[in-house]
C-alpha cells in the first residue's frame, strides 16, 4: 500500500502553486478558505506574468510605484496648505520592462489599481481587505497582470526567463513584506531607491507646562517691596510700637524699618491687638509666612513684635517658642531676643545641647512647693534638643504656647521626619490632668468657625513662618497644619491666581536674591580649582572672605593645602568641631583674625556675619536653594557683595539651567588665564606634598 501511494506520486503531474493552494483551502475551514483566496489569486498572477515577461522587471518596477506613492502622501502631510492632487497629475509607467536609472524616480500607476494590488497582495491593512471582501470583482481586477490599464502595452516574449522562475519565492516574499509597508509613512521624496527609506519621525513640539492651582493665599501673596535701600519705613511711622523698642532700636543704629519689618511687624501687632490671651474678635489669628532675601531683617520682624505682645504678660509661662536647624542660628537668635528684652521681665532660654541636659533644665523650670513653675518666657531651640526636653524634663510645659516661630522654614519642613512638630502641637494642645482643673482654660486645636467652636475662646497658636526660600509647594505646606495663613514676598508681582499659578515652585521657580549681588562663574579643570581659589584671593584681598565646599572632608584638604600655602590666614568650619570650638572660629572671623573661613553649607543659614564682602563656591551647589544661601552671607542689609563658582567644564550647562529656571540676575563669566597661575604652581606643588604627608599621618593616628 505504501509502494503504491509512492509510485502515484512520481507518475501524476506536479501542481502548479495555485493548484495546490487551492486544495487546501478547500480542506480548510469555512474562514480560513475566505482569508486564502488573496493567495490563490497572487499565485495565478504570477505564474501569468512569469509566461509574457521578465518577472524581476515587474516586481521592481511595482516596488517603485508603491515607494513613489509613500513618498507622495508623506509629502502631502508636511504641507500645511496641502491640496489633494488631480488624478492628471499621476503618469501612467511606461510599457516593457525599460530600464530605470536609480537616480530617476520611476513613473507612477494610477492609485486606485496601486491599491488593489495591495489588497490581492494580501495586505494586512483592514480598510483594504474588507473592500476586497464586499467587492471581489475588484479584487480580482486588481490581481491581474500589469497589462490591465489604459493605455499600456506589453511586450510578449516567447522565452521564460529562468532566473526569475528560480528566484520566484524570494520576490513573493519581497512584494508580501512592501505590501505590508504599504500602510506605514515612507520617508523623504528625495530619497534614493536604492537606499533604505526612514520612516517618517512626527515633528516634536513644545508642549505648554502645565501650571499647578495654588490656593488663593500662595497664588496672591501680599507683596513686599525688595530694595532695602529705596523703600526704608521710619521707626516712628510705624504706629503701636512701644517707646522702649523704639528707644533700643535707635541705641543700636537703626533708624528705619526694612520694607519686610514694616509689612509684618503691623501685622503681628494686629493679630494680638485685644491681648495675646484671647484673638481679635475671639476668632484664631492667621498664620503668618515671609519670603524674602536673605539679609532683608526677617529675624527683627519677629522679634520686636513678639517681645511688644509679652511685655503685659504676669505669671512666667513660655509663650513663644523659636526653632531654628543649626545651633549656630539658635545661637544669633537668641542674641537678638536678649539685646531687645534687656530691662524688661521677659527671660530668654536657649536649649540646642550646647550644655547637658541637666543645666538646661535649671534655666527652664524650678521646682517649688506647689509643684512646677517656668523660669522663660522665650525658648529659642533646635527641633531635636526640644523633643527631648518635651519627654524628658518633669515641668517643661508648652500649654500656654501663643507664638511657634519656624525659622528657615523649608529646611525645617525637610526634617519633618524627625516629628518634632507633632510632638510640639500635643504638648501645646494636651489636656490638663491635674484635679481641680476648670475645662475652661482647655485648648483644642483649630477646627471649622461654628457658633459653638467660638462660644469657648481659648488662647490662640499663631505659627510664624520665615525663609529666604520658602517653598510654594501646597502639600508641604500642608505638614504644617496653618490656619487661614497669610503670605508676604518679596517675589515679582503676579497677575491673579489663574494667570501664572505657582511661579515660584521649587526648582521652577523665581527666588529674591539680594539686590547688591554681583556673582560670577569661573570655568576651570580638577586640578586648577585649588590654584583658581589661591589666585582670587591673591587678587581681590578681602579681609573676610567665606569659601562653601560640599563636604567636610574636601573643606578638610582645602583648608590644608592653603594653609601649607601660607600667607593666606585661614580656618575650617564644619562638623568636625563641637559648637564651643565653632563658636570661637565665628568670633575670630568676625573680628578679622582669619581672613578666609572655609566651611560646609553649616554657616550657609542665616549666619550673619558683618563684613564678608566675598563668597566663594569651591564646590558647586547641586540645588537652587543651596546656592541662594550661601551667596547671601553677602550683599547683606542694602550693602554690595561679590560672589564667585569655580565650575568644570561638565557642571556649567546644568548650573546655568538652574539658575535661568530661578530666574537669578544675569550670572558674569570670569576668566583666569592659565599664565596668572603659572607663578603660583612651584609654591603650590610644595604644599601638595606637604598635604599628602599631613594626611598620611592623620590617618596613622586614625588607625592607632
Amino acid at each position: 500500500m505504501g509502494s503504491a501511494g509512492a509510485c502515484r506520486d512520481v507518475i501524476s503531474p506536479r501542481r502548479s502553486p495555485a493548484q495546490s493552494a487551492w486544495r487546501r483551502v478547500r480542506r480548510a475551514p469555512e474562514p480560513a478558505q475566505a482569508m486564502a483566496l488573496f493567495r490563490i489569486a497572487r499565485y495565478k498572477e504570477q505564474e501569468k506574468v512569469t509566461s509574457t515577461e521578465d518577472q524581476a522587471q515587474v516586481l521592481l518596477r511595482r516596488l517603485q510605484v508603491q515607494a513613489r506613492e509613500r513618498q507622495l502622501k508623506k509629502q502631502k502631510q508636511q504641507e500645511a496648505e496641502a491640496e489633494t492632487s488631480l488624478p492628471g497629475d499621476k503618469t501612467p509607467a511606461p510599457p516593457g520592462p525599460a530600464k530605470t536609472s536609480p537616480s530617476s524616480p520611476a513613473p507612477e500607476e494610477p492609485k486606485r489599481k496601486a491599491k488593489k494590488r495591495k489588497r490581492g497582495d494580501g495586505s494586512p491593512c483592514r480598510l483594504e481587505k474588507s473592500e476586497s471582501e464586499t467587492d471581489p470583482e475588484s479584487s480580482q481586477k486588481g490581481t491581474s497582470s500589469p497589462r490591465k490599464p489604459k493605455g499600456k502595452k506589453k511586450k510578449k516574449t516567447g522565452k521564460k526567463n529562468p532566473e526569475a522562475a528560480a528566484g520566484k519565492s524570494r520576490e513573493e516574499q519581497g512584494e508580501e513584506k512592501d505590501s505590508t509597508r504599504a500602510c506605514e509613512p515612507s520617508g523623504e521624496a528625495s530619497e534614493p531607491q536604492h537606499s533604505v527609506l526612514i520612516l517618517g519621525v512626527p515633528d516634536k513640539k513644545a508642549l505648554p507646562k502645565v501650571q499647578p492651582f495654588l490656593p488663593k493665599w500662595l497664588a496672591e501673596p501680599s507683596r513686599v517691596q525688595k530694595s532695602v535701600k529705596d523703600d526704608l519705613v521710619p521707626i516712628q511711622d510705624i504706629p503701636g510700637i512701644h517707646p522702649c523698642l523704639q528707644k533700643k532700636l535707635k541705641t543700636n543704629g537703626i533708624v528705619s524699618y526694612f520694607p519686610v519689618q514694616a509689612a509684618v511687624i503691623p501685622a503681628l501687632l494686629e493679630s494680638a491687638s485685644h491681648g495675646f490671651l484671647v484673638g481679635r474678635g475671639g476668632y484664631q489669628p492667621s498664620d503668618i509666612c515671609v519670603s524674602a532675601p536673605t539679609g532683608s531683617g526677617k529675624t527683627l520682624s519677629f522679634v520686636i513684635p513678639v517681645i511688644q505682645v509679652l511685655l503685659e504678660r504676669v505669671v512666667c509661662h513660655i509663650r513663644a517658642l523659636v526653632v531654628l536647624p543649626t545651633k549656630e542660628l539658635a545661637q544669633q537668635v537668641s542674641k537678638v531676643f536678649n539685646v531687645y528684652a534687656d530691662g524688661t521681665a521677659l527671660r530668654i532660654a536657649q536649649i540646642t545641647g550646647q550644655k547637658s541636659l541637666a543645666k538646661e533644665q535649671e534655666i527652664l523650670v524650678q521646682k517649688t512647693d506647689s509643684g512646677y513653675c517656668s523660669l522663660a518666657d522665650i525658648v529659642v531651640a533646635t527641633p531635636g534638643r526640644l523633643v527631648d526636653h518635651i519627654d524628658q524634663t518633669p515641668g517643661f510645659s508648652l500649654r500656654q504656647l501663643r507664638f511657634l516661630i519656624i525659622d528657615e522654614a523649608d529646611r525645617m519642613i525637610d526634617s519633618m521626619h524627625q516629628s518634632w512638630l507633632p510632638r510640639v502641637v500635643k504638648a501645646v494642645f494636651q489636656g490638663d490632668g491635674s484635679p481641680g482643673s476648670s475645662p475652661l482654660f482647655q485648648r483644642v486645636e483649630p477646627r471649622t468657625i461654628t457658633a459653638a467652636s467660638t462660644s469657648q475662646p481659648q488662647m490662640p497658636l499663631q505659627k510664624l513662618l520665615f525663609s529666604a526660600t520658602l517653598t510654594r509647594n501646597p502639600e508641604k505646606l500642608q505638614e504644617l497644619g496653618l490656619y487661614q495663613p497669610r503670605l508676604f514676598s518679596t517675589g515679582p508681582e503676579s497677575h491673579g491666581s489663574g494667570a501664572q499659578p505657582g511661579t515660584m515652585q521649587d526648582g521652577e521657580g523665581k527666588y529674591a536674591f539680594p539686590a547688591g549681588l554681583s556673582h560670577f562663574y569661573v570655568p576651570c579643570t580638577l586640578n586648577s580649582k585649588p590654584l583658581a581659589i589661591l589666585h582670587l584671593m591673591r587678587n581681590m584681598k578681602f579681609s573676610r572672605v567665606l569659601c562653601f565646599t560640599n563636604s567636610r572632608e574636601v573643606s578638610h584638604r582645602l583648608f590644608l593645602l592653603v594653609k601649607a600655602f601660607g600667607g593666606v590666614p585661614v580656618a575650617e568650619f564644619s562638623s568636625r568641631f563641637g559648637p564651643g570650638q565653632r563658636k570661637v572660629i565665628l568670633k575670630q572671623f568676625e573680628q578679622g583674625k582669619i581672613q578666609l573661613l572655609i566651611s560646609t553649607d553649616a554657616t550657609a543659614r542665616g549666619i550673619d556675619v558683618k563684613g564678608v564682602k566675598l563668597v566663594l563656591n569651591y564646590d558647586a551647589p547641586q540645588y537652587i536653594r543651596t546656592y541662594v544661601h550661601r551667596v547671601g552671607r553677602t550683599a547683606r542689609a542694602g550693602n554690595t557683595g561679590l560672589a564667585f563658582t569655580l565650575l568644570l567644564k561638565v557642571q556649567e550647562q546644568k548650573f546655568l539651567q538652574m539658575l535661568r529656571e530661578a530666574r537669578a540676575p544675569e550670572l558674569g563669566k570670569h576668566l583666569i588665564r592659565s599664565e596668572h597661575l603659572k607663578s603660583l604652581v612651584p609654591q603650590y606643588e610644595e604644599a601638595l606634598s606637604e598635604l599628602q604627608k599631613t594626611i598620611r599621618n592623620e590617618w596613622k593616628q586614625k588607625k592607632a
